[in-house]
């Protein structure tokens, strides 16, 4: 191939990259926004603000991070669950995370936490088949009869975790732990980004959870 076919072959890959970067530039600005938009009016970022819902799902995530340091996601999180719990806005709490190994339990970890913070081990309940946000709120209802409840997690989580469940009919609210800075929540934010277009794809193609089971009561 001479000089000018490579050229030409050059320009065409270029054109086609930038195409290809311009459109999936914004479908993640407009999954984004339409995300953040579609439930702004359901998450809250002040417990006097939360409506009364009996149970509060909170969403897990790993104790520690990979140096072995405190993850300030769950310390937050676990923070909010505890003043959602004492100020009455929330009677039970369903504890929903990952146990893919016998090492690795998010929603036992969340539940020592919280016991430890006051809260009674009576009024917690867990479900440790929650791999996914879109696996903890659909389970949610078809596992835990849930119809309504309140998602506590960081904004940019309970926004897609609301959105999903109201996508799903559920009349889902979310309280807004507190968010960790910028430097340390870099790597979490850029993969929210990637998830909340995935959250069309699992919705168009009627994506379900990975497991269900029997329907648990929780009292």
């Amino acid at each position: 191939m001479g000089p000018r076919l490579w050229s030409l072959a050059y320009k065409g890959w270029l054109r086609k990259l930038v195409v290809f970067s311009c459109i999936a530039g914004t479908t993640v600005w407009w999954s984004d926004r339409h995300i953040s938009r579609a439930t702004a009016k359901h998450v809250f970022d002040h417990v006097e603000q939360v409506p009364y819902k009996r149970v509060g799902l909170v969403l897990g995530t790993s104790e520690k991070v990979r140096s072995g340091r405190p993850n300030l996601f769950f310390e937050h999180r676990m923070q909010a669950a505890v003043e959602l719990y004492r100020s009455g806005k929330v009677d039970r709490l369903l504890l929903s995370g990952d146990n893919g190994t016998i090492y690795y339990n998010e929603p036992w970890t969340m539940r020592k936490a919280l016991i430890a913070a006051g809260v009674d081990s009576m009024h917690i309940t867990l479900d440790y088949a929650g791999f996914r946000t879109l696996d903890s709120v659909v389970r949610a209802r078809a596992v835990f009869g849930l119809q309504s409840f309140t998602v506590i997690s960081q904004r940019f989580h309970n926004e897609r975790a609301v959105f999903i469940a109201r996508q799903k009919g559920i009349d889902a609210i979310g309280y807004n732990a507190r968010d960790v800075d910028a430097y340390s929540g870099f790597r979490t934010k850029l993969r929210e980004k990637a998830a909340r277009v995935k959250v069309f794809f699992d919705l168009l193609f009627g994506v379900e959870p990975k497991f269900l089971g029997e329907p648990v009561r929780i009292d």
